[in-house]
Protein backbone atom coordinates (compact mmCIF):
# COMPACT_ATOMS: atom_id res chain seq x y z
CA UNK A 1 0.00 0.00 0.00
CA UNK A 2 2.93 2.34 -0.73
CA UNK A 3 0.65 4.70 -2.67
CA UNK A 4 -1.64 5.14 0.37
CA UNK A 5 -1.58 7.43 3.39
CA UNK A 6 -3.22 6.34 6.63
CA UNK A 7 -5.66 8.92 8.00
CA UNK A 8 -4.92 8.00 11.62
CA UNK A 9 -8.65 7.54 12.33
CA UNK A 10 -9.38 4.00 13.48
CA UNK A 11 -11.85 2.37 11.10
CA UNK A 12 -11.79 5.15 8.48
CA UNK A 13 -8.87 3.59 6.60
CA UNK A 14 -10.86 0.35 6.44
CA UNK A 15 -13.71 2.23 4.75
CA UNK A 16 -11.16 3.75 2.34
CA UNK A 17 -9.70 0.31 1.60
CA UNK A 18 -6.31 1.20 3.02
CA UNK A 19 -6.21 4.99 3.25
CA UNK A 20 -5.98 8.04 1.01
CA UNK A 21 -4.13 8.09 -2.30
CA UNK A 22 -1.04 10.27 -2.20
CA UNK A 23 -0.93 13.75 -3.72
CA UNK A 24 -4.67 14.11 -4.06
CA UNK A 25 -7.11 16.66 -2.59
CA UNK A 26 -10.02 15.43 -0.45
CA UNK A 27 -13.02 17.38 0.78
CA UNK A 28 -14.34 16.78 4.33
CA UNK A 29 -17.77 18.40 4.63
CA UNK A 30 -20.47 18.71 7.27
CA UNK A 31 -22.16 20.94 9.79
CA UNK A 32 -20.81 22.33 13.07
CA UNK A 33 -19.79 19.66 15.57
CA UNK A 34 -19.73 16.85 13.04
CA UNK A 35 -16.01 16.11 13.46
CA UNK A 36 -14.42 17.67 10.36
CA UNK A 37 -11.50 19.28 12.18
CA UNK A 38 -10.93 16.14 14.26
CA UNK A 39 -10.38 14.13 11.07
CA UNK A 40 -7.78 16.69 9.98
CA UNK A 41 -6.02 16.59 13.35
CA UNK A 42 -5.72 12.81 13.19
CA UNK A 43 -4.46 13.08 9.61
CA UNK A 44 -1.69 15.48 10.61
CA UNK A 45 -0.78 13.56 13.76
CA UNK A 46 -0.43 10.37 11.74
CA UNK A 47 1.99 12.21 9.45
CA UNK A 48 4.13 13.34 12.39
CA UNK A 49 4.30 9.76 13.68
CA UNK A 50 5.42 8.66 10.22
CA UNK A 51 8.17 11.31 10.17
CA UNK A 52 6.48 13.49 7.54
CA UNK A 53 6.36 17.30 7.50
CA UNK A 54 2.79 18.52 8.03
CA UNK A 55 1.02 21.86 7.79
CA UNK A 56 -2.26 23.15 9.25
CA UNK A 57 -3.55 26.27 7.46
CA UNK A 58 -6.28 27.75 9.64
CA UNK A 59 -8.39 30.85 9.49
CA UNK A 60 -11.15 29.91 11.95
CA UNK A 61 -9.74 28.93 15.35
CA UNK A 62 -6.42 30.35 16.53
CA UNK A 63 -3.51 27.94 16.78
CA UNK A 64 -3.50 27.83 20.60
CA UNK A 65 -7.18 26.84 20.66
CA UNK A 66 -6.65 24.14 18.06
CA UNK A 67 -3.78 22.65 20.03
CA UNK A 68 -5.78 22.76 23.29
CA UNK A 69 -8.81 21.12 21.69
CA UNK A 70 -6.59 18.42 20.18
CA UNK A 71 -4.98 17.71 23.56
CA UNK A 72 -8.45 17.28 25.09
CA UNK A 73 -9.04 14.23 22.87
CA UNK A 74 -5.57 12.80 23.32
CA UNK A 75 -3.87 14.24 20.22
CA UNK A 76 -0.45 15.83 20.66
CA UNK A 77 0.19 18.21 17.78
CA UNK A 78 3.88 18.66 18.59
CA UNK A 79 5.68 18.62 15.24
CA UNK A 80 2.72 20.02 13.28
CA UNK A 81 3.46 23.35 11.58
CA UNK A 82 0.74 26.04 11.58
CA UNK A 83 -0.03 28.91 9.27
CA UNK A 84 -2.42 30.87 11.48
CA UNK A 85 -4.45 33.28 9.35
CA UNK A 86 -7.06 34.05 12.00
CA UNK A 87 -7.69 37.79 12.46
CA UNK A 88 -6.44 39.34 15.70
CA UNK A 89 -8.63 41.16 18.18
CA UNK A 90 -6.97 44.48 17.35
CA UNK A 91 -8.71 44.48 13.97
CA UNK A 92 -12.02 45.13 15.71
CA UNK A 93 -10.64 47.19 18.58
CA UNK A 94 -8.94 49.64 16.24
CA UNK A 95 -12.04 49.95 14.09
CA UNK A 96 -10.32 48.90 10.89
CA UNK A 97 -12.73 48.72 7.94
CA UNK A 98 -12.73 48.86 4.16
CA UNK A 99 -14.67 51.92 3.12
CA UNK A 100 -13.32 52.18 -0.43
CA UNK A 101 -12.06 48.73 -1.42
CA UNK A 102 -13.77 45.33 -1.29
CA UNK A 103 -12.15 43.07 1.37
CA UNK A 104 -11.14 40.66 -1.37
CA UNK A 105 -9.00 43.31 -3.00
CA UNK A 106 -7.16 44.03 0.27
CA UNK A 107 -6.83 40.64 1.96
CA UNK A 108 -6.65 38.13 -0.91
CA UNK A 109 -3.11 38.80 -2.05
CA UNK A 110 -1.50 38.73 1.43
CA UNK A 111 -3.37 35.51 2.26
CA UNK A 112 -2.28 33.82 -0.96
CA UNK A 113 1.33 34.91 -0.53
CA UNK A 114 1.39 33.68 3.09
CA UNK A 115 0.22 30.22 1.98
CA UNK A 116 2.83 30.05 -0.78
CA UNK A 117 5.61 31.09 1.57
CA UNK A 118 4.57 28.56 4.26
CA UNK A 119 4.39 25.67 1.78
CA UNK A 120 7.77 26.48 0.25
CA UNK A 121 9.33 26.74 3.70
CA UNK A 122 7.71 23.62 5.24
CA UNK A 123 7.53 21.42 2.11
CA UNK A 124 4.72 19.39 3.71
CA UNK A 125 3.53 15.96 2.51
CA UNK A 126 0.27 16.48 4.39
CA UNK A 127 -1.78 19.68 4.49
CA UNK A 128 -5.02 20.31 6.35
CA UNK A 129 -6.74 23.33 4.87
CA UNK A 130 -9.37 25.04 7.01
CA UNK A 131 -9.77 28.22 4.98
CA UNK A 132 -12.10 27.37 2.10
CA UNK A 133 -15.17 28.99 3.66
CA UNK A 134 -13.22 32.17 4.38
CA UNK A 135 -11.70 32.08 0.90
CA UNK A 136 -15.21 32.06 -0.55
CA UNK A 137 -15.99 35.23 1.41
CA UNK A 138 -12.86 36.91 0.03
CA UNK A 139 -13.83 36.22 -3.59
CA UNK A 140 -15.56 38.72 -5.82
CA UNK A 141 -18.02 36.13 -7.18
CA UNK A 142 -18.50 32.33 -7.53
CA UNK A 143 -16.46 32.11 -10.73
CA UNK A 144 -13.58 33.89 -9.06
CA UNK A 145 -13.82 31.62 -6.00
CA UNK A 146 -13.73 28.43 -8.07
CA UNK A 147 -10.66 29.64 -9.92
CA UNK A 148 -8.93 30.57 -6.67
CA UNK A 149 -9.82 27.29 -4.92
CA UNK A 150 -8.76 25.12 -7.84
CA UNK A 151 -5.49 27.02 -8.23
CA UNK A 152 -4.73 26.66 -4.52
CA UNK A 153 -5.40 22.89 -4.49
CA UNK A 154 -3.31 22.32 -7.60
CA UNK A 155 -0.44 24.32 -6.10
CA UNK A 156 -0.49 22.24 -2.89
CA UNK A 157 -0.72 18.91 -4.70
CA UNK A 158 1.98 19.83 -7.20
CA UNK A 159 4.19 20.74 -4.24
CA UNK A 160 4.01 17.08 -3.11
CA UNK A 161 1.22 17.32 -0.54
CA UNK A 162 -1.86 15.21 0.10
CA UNK A 163 -4.57 17.69 1.07
CA UNK A 164 -7.62 17.54 3.30
CA UNK A 165 -9.81 20.62 3.09
CA UNK A 166 -13.10 21.32 4.82
CA UNK A 167 -16.42 22.86 3.93
CA UNK A 168 -19.00 23.92 6.49
CA UNK A 169 -21.90 23.67 4.07
CA UNK A 170 -24.77 21.45 5.24
CA UNK A 171 -26.69 21.90 2.01
CA UNK A 172 -25.97 19.06 -0.44
CA UNK A 173 -25.53 21.61 -3.24
CA UNK A 174 -24.00 24.42 -1.20
CA UNK A 175 -20.45 23.35 -2.02
CA UNK A 176 -21.05 21.40 -5.21
CA UNK A 177 -18.14 23.24 -6.83
CA UNK A 178 -15.72 21.97 -4.16
CA UNK A 179 -17.11 18.43 -4.44
CA UNK A 180 -16.56 18.53 -8.19
CA UNK A 181 -12.91 19.64 -7.99
CA UNK A 182 -11.94 17.23 -5.19
CA UNK A 183 -10.59 13.70 -5.63
CA UNK A 184 -12.75 12.40 -2.81
CA UNK A 185 -15.63 13.56 -0.65
CA UNK A 186 -16.16 12.56 3.00
CA UNK A 187 -19.47 13.57 4.56
CA UNK A 188 -19.63 14.08 8.35
CA UNK A 189 -22.99 14.20 10.12
CA UNK A 190 -24.17 14.74 13.69
CA UNK A 191 -27.86 13.95 13.90
CA UNK A 192 -29.34 13.96 17.38
CA UNK A 193 -26.04 12.89 18.90
CA UNK A 194 -25.58 10.05 16.41
CA UNK A 195 -22.41 10.82 14.46
CA UNK A 196 -21.84 9.23 11.07
CA UNK A 197 -19.32 9.38 8.25
CA UNK A 198 -19.96 8.52 4.61
CA UNK A 199 -17.73 8.52 1.53
CA UNK A 200 -19.51 9.45 -1.70
CA UNK A 201 -16.53 9.88 -4.02
CA UNK A 202 -13.03 8.41 -4.12
CA UNK A 203 -11.20 8.66 -7.43
CA UNK A 204 -8.90 5.77 -8.24
CA UNK A 205 -10.15 3.45 -5.51
CA UNK A 206 -13.11 1.48 -4.25
CA UNK A 207 -14.55 2.21 -0.80
CA UNK A 208 -17.14 0.89 1.63
CA UNK A 209 -20.46 2.60 0.81
CA UNK A 210 -23.13 3.76 3.21
CA UNK A 211 -23.14 5.67 6.49
CA UNK A 212 -20.86 4.40 9.26
CA UNK A 213 -21.17 5.54 12.87
CA UNK A 214 -18.31 7.13 14.78
CA UNK A 215 -17.47 8.33 18.24
CA UNK A 216 -15.19 11.06 19.60
CA UNK A 217 -13.80 10.62 23.09
CA UNK A 218 -10.70 10.95 25.22
CA UNK A 219 -8.81 8.77 22.74
CA UNK A 220 -9.85 10.73 19.67
CA UNK A 221 -12.09 9.63 16.85
CA UNK A 222 -13.05 6.04 16.12
CA UNK A 223 -15.10 4.97 13.09
CA UNK A 224 -17.09 1.73 13.12
CA UNK A 225 -17.45 0.41 9.57
CA UNK A 226 -20.85 -1.05 8.77
CA UNK A 227 -20.75 -4.81 8.81
CA UNK A 228 -20.93 -6.26 5.29
CA UNK A 229 -21.18 -10.07 5.58
CA UNK A 230 -20.17 -10.70 1.97
CA UNK A 231 -16.72 -9.26 2.70
CA UNK A 232 -16.00 -11.83 5.42
CA UNK A 233 -15.72 -15.57 5.57
CA UNK A 234 -13.39 -18.48 6.17
CA UNK A 235 -13.47 -22.24 5.55
CA UNK A 236 -14.74 -24.36 8.42
CA UNK A 237 -15.73 -27.94 9.13
CA UNK A 238 -19.52 -28.26 9.11
CA UNK A 239 -19.58 -30.59 12.10
CA UNK A 240 -22.29 -31.06 14.70
CA UNK A 241 -21.60 -29.81 18.23
CA UNK A 242 -23.13 -31.53 21.23
CA UNK A 243 -25.10 -29.96 24.06
CA UNK A 244 -23.64 -32.42 26.54
CA UNK A 245 -27.15 -33.70 27.35
CA UNK A 246 -27.87 -36.97 25.47
CA UNK A 247 -31.64 -36.41 25.32
CA UNK A 248 -31.21 -32.95 23.76
CA UNK A 249 -28.78 -34.36 21.20
CA UNK A 250 -31.27 -37.11 20.34
CA UNK A 251 -34.00 -34.53 19.83
CA UNK A 252 -31.73 -32.47 17.53
CA UNK A 253 -30.13 -35.36 15.64
CA UNK A 254 -26.79 -34.84 17.38
CA UNK A 255 -26.90 -31.15 18.33
CA UNK A 256 -26.30 -27.88 16.45
CA UNK A 257 -24.15 -27.54 13.35
CA UNK A 258 -21.30 -25.05 13.07
CA UNK A 259 -22.06 -22.03 10.96
CA UNK A 260 -25.79 -22.18 11.66
CA UNK A 261 -28.19 -19.74 13.31
CA UNK A 262 -30.51 -21.13 15.98
CA UNK A 263 -33.46 -19.29 17.49
CA UNK A 264 -34.43 -20.56 20.94
CA UNK A 265 -37.93 -19.23 21.49
CA UNK A 266 -40.45 -19.30 24.30
CA UNK A 267 -42.17 -17.29 27.05
CA UNK A 268 -40.46 -15.65 29.99
CA UNK A 269 -38.80 -17.89 32.56
CA UNK A 270 -39.06 -21.09 30.58
CA UNK A 271 -35.27 -21.69 30.37
CA UNK A 272 -34.17 -20.32 26.98
CA UNK A 273 -30.93 -18.72 28.21
CA UNK A 274 -30.02 -21.76 30.28
CA UNK A 275 -30.45 -24.03 27.25
CA UNK A 276 -28.13 -21.79 25.22
CA UNK A 277 -25.55 -21.74 28.01
CA UNK A 278 -25.62 -25.53 28.12
CA UNK A 279 -24.07 -25.61 24.64
CA UNK A 280 -21.43 -23.14 25.81
CA UNK A 281 -20.65 -25.23 28.89
CA UNK A 282 -19.99 -28.24 26.65
CA UNK A 283 -17.91 -26.06 24.28
CA UNK A 284 -15.72 -24.94 27.20
CA UNK A 285 -15.08 -28.60 27.99
CA UNK A 286 -13.78 -28.99 24.43
CA UNK A 287 -11.49 -25.98 24.94
CA UNK A 288 -13.54 -23.63 22.76
CA UNK A 289 -14.41 -20.01 23.50
CA UNK A 290 -17.95 -18.60 23.52
CA UNK A 291 -19.43 -15.13 24.05
CA UNK A 292 -22.78 -14.03 25.47
CA UNK A 293 -24.21 -10.56 24.83
CA UNK A 294 -26.83 -9.95 27.49
CA UNK A 295 -29.17 -7.03 26.88
CA UNK A 296 -31.79 -7.54 29.56
CA UNK A 297 -30.03 -9.15 32.52
CA UNK A 298 -26.93 -8.01 34.36
CA UNK A 299 -23.83 -10.12 33.91
CA UNK A 300 -23.61 -10.65 37.68
CA UNK A 301 -27.18 -11.98 37.97
CA UNK A 302 -26.72 -14.23 34.94
CA UNK A 303 -23.49 -15.65 36.34
CA UNK A 304 -25.03 -16.21 39.79
CA UNK A 305 -28.15 -18.04 38.67
CA UNK A 306 -26.19 -20.13 36.17
CA UNK A 307 -23.88 -21.23 38.96
CA UNK A 308 -26.97 -22.47 40.84
CA UNK A 309 -27.88 -24.84 38.00
CA UNK A 310 -24.40 -26.32 37.56
CA UNK A 311 -23.22 -24.07 34.73
CA UNK A 312 -19.91 -22.67 36.08
CA UNK A 313 -19.86 -19.33 34.27
CA UNK A 314 -17.38 -17.74 36.67
CA UNK A 315 -14.85 -20.49 36.02
CA UNK A 316 -15.48 -20.35 32.26
CA UNK A 317 -14.83 -16.59 32.27
CA UNK A 318 -11.73 -16.96 34.45
CA UNK A 319 -10.21 -19.54 32.10
CA UNK A 320 -10.96 -17.47 28.99
CA UNK A 321 -13.54 -19.93 27.63
CA UNK A 322 -16.41 -17.47 27.94
CA UNK A 323 -16.84 -13.74 27.48
CA UNK A 324 -19.89 -12.31 29.21
CA UNK A 325 -20.74 -8.86 27.82
CA UNK A 326 -23.48 -6.75 29.35
CA UNK A 327 -24.85 -4.26 26.80
CA UNK A 328 -26.33 -1.15 28.40
CA UNK A 329 -29.33 0.57 26.77
CA UNK A 330 -28.35 3.04 24.03
CA UNK A 331 -24.65 2.53 24.73
CA UNK A 332 -23.76 1.17 21.30
CA UNK A 333 -24.78 1.83 17.76
CA UNK A 334 -25.34 -1.18 15.53
CA UNK A 335 -21.95 -0.56 13.91
CA UNK A 336 -20.22 -0.47 17.30
CA UNK A 337 -21.89 -3.72 18.29
CA UNK A 338 -20.74 -5.26 15.01
CA UNK A 339 -17.16 -4.25 15.86
CA UNK A 340 -17.46 -6.00 19.24
CA UNK A 341 -18.63 -9.17 17.55
CA UNK A 342 -15.86 -9.06 14.97
CA UNK A 343 -13.19 -8.65 17.63
CA UNK A 344 -14.48 -11.69 19.52
CA UNK A 345 -14.63 -13.82 16.39
CA UNK A 346 -11.51 -12.66 14.52
CA UNK A 347 -9.16 -11.92 17.43
CA UNK A 348 -10.42 -14.16 20.25
CA UNK A 349 -11.64 -17.06 18.04
CA UNK A 350 -15.13 -17.29 19.58
CA UNK A 351 -16.90 -20.39 18.24
CA UNK A 352 -20.37 -19.80 19.74
CA UNK A 353 -22.10 -16.41 20.01
CA UNK A 354 -25.37 -15.91 21.87
CA UNK A 355 -27.49 -12.74 21.74
CA UNK A 356 -29.85 -12.58 24.71
CA UNK A 357 -32.28 -11.39 23.52
CA UNK A 358 -33.59 -10.27 20.14
CA UNK A 359 -36.02 -7.78 21.72
CA UNK A 360 -33.26 -6.42 23.97
CA UNK A 361 -31.01 -5.95 20.95
CA UNK A 362 -33.79 -4.03 19.18
CA UNK A 363 -34.32 -1.68 22.12
CA UNK A 364 -30.63 -0.95 22.71
CA UNK A 365 -29.60 -0.17 19.15
CA UNK A 366 -30.17 3.45 18.10
CA UNK A 367 -31.00 2.71 14.48
CA UNK A 368 -34.62 2.65 13.33
CA UNK A 369 -34.57 -0.90 11.94
CA UNK A 370 -32.31 -3.03 14.16
CA UNK A 371 -33.60 -6.26 12.62
CA UNK A 372 -31.79 -5.31 9.42
CA UNK A 373 -28.52 -5.21 11.31
CA UNK A 374 -29.34 -8.40 13.19
CA UNK A 375 -29.57 -10.02 9.77
CA UNK A 376 -26.07 -8.71 8.90
CA UNK A 377 -24.59 -9.98 12.18
CA UNK A 378 -26.18 -13.41 11.80
CA UNK A 379 -25.02 -13.77 8.20
CA UNK A 380 -21.48 -12.64 9.12
CA UNK A 381 -21.28 -15.23 11.90
CA UNK A 382 -22.56 -17.92 9.55
CA UNK A 383 -19.87 -17.04 7.01
CA UNK A 384 -17.22 -17.28 9.75
CA UNK A 385 -18.34 -20.76 10.82
CA UNK A 386 -19.64 -19.54 14.18
CA UNK A 387 -22.63 -21.22 15.82
CA UNK A 388 -25.12 -18.45 16.60
CA UNK A 389 -27.85 -18.64 19.21
CA UNK A 390 -30.57 -15.97 19.27
CA UNK A 391 -32.84 -15.88 22.30
CA UNK A 392 -36.40 -14.87 21.44
CA UNK A 393 -39.12 -14.20 23.98
CA UNK A 394 -42.75 -14.72 23.00
CA UNK A 395 -45.45 -12.72 24.75
CA UNK A 396 -48.06 -15.47 24.98
CA UNK A 397 -47.57 -18.08 27.67
CA UNK A 398 -50.49 -20.16 26.43
CA UNK A 399 -52.64 -20.04 23.32
CA UNK A 400 -51.96 -20.62 19.63
CA UNK A 401 -48.40 -21.62 18.88
CA UNK A 402 -46.17 -18.88 17.46
CA UNK A 403 -42.49 -19.36 16.84
CA UNK A 404 -41.67 -15.64 17.20
CA UNK A 405 -43.52 -12.38 17.64
CA UNK A 406 -41.43 -10.63 14.97
CA UNK A 407 -40.43 -11.30 11.39
CA UNK A 408 -37.00 -12.81 12.08
CA UNK A 409 -37.66 -16.53 11.86
CA UNK A 410 -36.33 -16.50 8.28
CA UNK A 411 -32.84 -15.97 9.77
CA UNK A 412 -32.90 -19.33 11.48
CA UNK A 413 -31.42 -22.58 10.28
CA UNK A 414 -32.86 -24.11 13.43
CA UNK A 415 -35.82 -23.18 15.61
CA UNK A 416 -35.99 -24.73 19.06
CA UNK A 417 -39.03 -23.97 21.20
CA UNK A 418 -39.66 -24.12 24.91
CA UNK A 419 -43.14 -23.75 26.34
CA UNK A 420 -45.36 -24.40 29.30
CA UNK A 421 -47.96 -27.13 29.39
CA UNK A 422 -50.33 -28.42 32.03
CA UNK A 423 -50.20 -32.09 32.96
CA UNK A 424 -52.66 -33.33 35.59
CA UNK A 425 -53.07 -29.87 37.10
CA UNK A 426 -49.34 -29.15 37.23
CA UNK A 427 -47.37 -26.62 35.16
CA UNK A 428 -44.53 -28.29 33.25
CA UNK A 429 -41.93 -27.18 30.69
CA UNK A 430 -41.39 -28.93 27.38
CA UNK A 431 -38.75 -28.73 24.66
CA UNK A 432 -39.17 -29.34 20.95
CA UNK A 433 -37.71 -28.62 17.53
CA UNK A 434 -39.74 -26.81 14.89
CA UNK A 435 -37.11 -26.50 12.15
CA UNK A 436 -33.70 -27.94 11.37
CA UNK A 437 -32.31 -27.11 7.97
CA UNK A 438 -29.30 -29.40 7.74
CA UNK A 439 -30.65 -32.61 9.25
CA UNK A 440 -33.73 -34.44 10.36
CA UNK A 441 -34.99 -34.06 13.94
CA UNK A 442 -37.31 -35.67 16.42
CA UNK A 443 -40.92 -34.59 15.85
CA UNK A 444 -42.03 -35.00 19.45
CA UNK A 445 -41.67 -32.91 22.60
CA UNK A 446 -39.68 -33.80 25.67
CA UNK A 447 -40.18 -32.60 29.20
CA UNK A 448 -37.55 -30.02 30.14
CA UNK A 449 -36.44 -29.33 33.69
CA UNK A 450 -33.75 -27.13 35.23
CA UNK A 451 -32.36 -28.50 38.48
CA UNK A 452 -29.44 -27.70 40.74
CA UNK A 453 -27.58 -30.50 38.98
CA UNK A 454 -28.14 -28.96 35.55
CA UNK A 455 -30.52 -29.41 32.64
CA UNK A 456 -32.66 -32.54 32.74
CA UNK A 457 -34.62 -33.73 29.70
CA UNK A 458 -37.08 -36.60 29.74
CA UNK A 459 -38.21 -39.16 27.21
CA UNK A 460 -40.27 -38.24 24.15
CA UNK A 461 -43.87 -37.35 25.02
CA UNK A 462 -45.58 -39.36 22.32
CA UNK A 463 -48.99 -39.18 24.02
CA UNK A 464 -49.51 -35.40 23.59
CA UNK A 465 -52.12 -33.79 21.38
CA UNK A 466 -53.08 -30.17 20.57
CA UNK A 467 -49.51 -28.86 20.70
CA UNK A 468 -49.90 -26.25 17.96
CA UNK A 469 -53.28 -25.08 19.34
CA UNK A 470 -51.60 -24.03 22.57
CA UNK A 471 -53.51 -26.44 24.77
CA UNK A 472 -51.53 -29.71 24.72
CA UNK A 473 -53.48 -32.64 26.11
CA UNK A 474 -52.00 -35.76 27.65
CA UNK A 475 -53.62 -38.98 26.48
CA UNK A 476 -53.82 -41.49 29.28
CA UNK A 477 -53.19 -44.35 26.84
CA UNK A 478 -50.28 -43.77 24.44
CA UNK A 479 -51.19 -44.43 20.77
CA UNK A 480 -50.23 -47.81 19.39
Amino acid sequence: MADRLLTGVGGLDEILHGGLLRQRAYLVRGGPGSGKTTVGLHFLRQGVEAGEPTLFINQGEPEEEVRANAAAIGLDLTGVSFLDLTPSGTLFAEGQSYDVFHPAEVEREPTTQAIVDAVRQTRPTRVFLDVMTQLRYLSLDEVHFRRQALTLLRFLVSSGATVLFVSESQDSDGDADLQFMSDGVVHMNNRGGLRTVMVSKFRGSAFAPGAHTLSIGADGMQVYPRLTPQDHGKPFLAETISSGVPEIDELMAGGLERGTVTIITGPSGVGKTTLGLQFMKEAAGRGERSVVYTFEESAEVLAHRSQLVNIPIANMVATGKLSLVQVEPMRYTADQFGRLVREEVERADARIVMIDSISGFAMCMREEKPETYLHAVAKYLRNMGVTTILINETTNITGDFRATDNAISYLADNIVYLRYIEIRGELRKVLGVLKKRLSDFEKTMREFEITRYGVKVGAALTNMRGILHGTPTLLETPPQ
